[in-house]
Order: structure tokens, then C-alpha cells, then sequence
């Protein structure tokens, strides 16, 4: 059986290549990962987790970025999208670059069917390397489950898990609770399955 030839490239062609890319696309260990487009639903939960951070952050230093803003783990080279960021203070970036971030507070993730083992787990492992990273949200996108992980004073990740749309979801970086049922507001449920 024929193997493809894995094909290697630089940070440097690979954010050459975002800039002409129609779709977006990944890069971690010289491999490029080309993005699938979201579901209703996926888009409903990103847009309303971003609205209400929005809201909630206007008079705060913190500003929230929708899947747009690319982000650079500095400390394994990952380049990717998260779903929702949020930066409190002066926004870092990629050097040369003011479309790449290098350091949220909080970061959230809408599960996929095709990447929710991976945002659990080895993306969350990459995630974890970022120095200002103190929140992690998953949400899944088929039922009300929401997977909150907070890093405590000593390096340690807790999770705490919400399953019930009437649940309310604490964000202790910005020191803020988010009602789950906001968040899942609209969300198409017949349409799952």
C-alpha cells in the first residue's frame, strides 16, 4: 500500500498561505489542517457566547474575538481558531502580525462530531501551555452540556460540568456568570440527530 508523502512547511508559508486561503486552516508540527465549515447550531452557540461576553466585558479592559482571530500558542506552534477568546488588556500578537494572538484568558470551543475528542483532548494538552490561559469551555452543540475547566492557584485544571439548560455558567477569569439557557438561546434541537 502506498503511503501519501507528508508535505512540511514553515509558520512563515503557512500564514503566507492564510492570507490567499478562501477557508481557514490549522498548522501544528509543519502540517496545515484545512478547516470543515459549522452547522446551524455550532453557529448559533459561537454567535450567542460571543454576544454575551460582548456585553458583559463593555466597560471592562477584556475584549472578546469571535473564530476570526487566529491564535499562536507560542510554546508548541499550534495556530488555530478558537470558536469564542477573550483578551483582558493589551492584546498580544504574533510579531509583524495584529491577526494572530498569543494571550487569552479564556477560551471556548464548540464541540463538533469531528473534532470533539480532539478539542478535549490533545488540543486542550496544547492549550494548556498558554501561560495566560485560565478558562477552557467546551460546549456541545447536540445537548445542553456545557464543560467548564478553570486552572486553580497550583496549576491544576477543575472541571466542572453544567447539564440543564436552566444551569448557570461562572466564569471566575472575568468574574462573571453566564445563564446556559442564553448561550443555547435559538439552538435548533429537532434538527439534531
Amino acid at each position: 500500500m502506498l503511503q501519501r508523502e507528508r508535505v512540511y512547511i514553515s509558520p512563515e508559508e503557512y500564514l503566507a498561505m492564510e492570507e490567499k486561503a478562501e477557508r481557514k486552516s490549522e498548522y501544528f508540527n509543519g502540517e496545515v489542517f484545512m478547516m470543515v465549515g459549522a452547522s446551524y447550531n455550532h453557529n448559533v452557540i459561537t454567535g450567542n457566547f460571543f454576544a454575551l461576553l460582548n456585553i458583559k466585558l463593555e466597560k471592562s479592559t477584556c475584549t472578546a474575538f469571535a473564530s476570526d482571530m487566529r491564535l499562536q500558542v507560542k510554546a508548541n506552534g499550534l495556530y488555530t481558531y478558537p470558536d469564542v477568546m477573550v483578551v483582558c488588556g493589551k492584546p498580544e500578537f504574533v510579531a509583524g502580525r495584529d491577526d494572530t494572538l498569543t494571550n487569552p484568558i479564556l477560551i471556548v470551543e464548540v464541540l463538533s462530531p469531528s473534532t470533539k475528542n480532539y478539542d478535549r483532548g490533545q488540543k486542550f494538552m496544547l492549550y494548556r501551555a498558554i501561560e495566560t490561559l485560565v478558562d477552557y469551555v467546551l460546549v456541545d452543540q447536540d445537548r445542553p452540556h456545557v464543560e467548564y475547566f478553570h486552572r486553580q492557584d497550583d496549576g491544576r485544571w477543575l472541571l466542572t460540568e453544567f447539564d440543564t439548560i436552566d444551569a448557570v455558567l461562572p466564569l471566575e477569569s472575568l468574574d462573571m456568570e453566564l445563564p446556559i439557557a442564553r448561550i443555547y438561546q435559538k439552538v435548533d434541537w429537532q434538527g439534531v440527530g
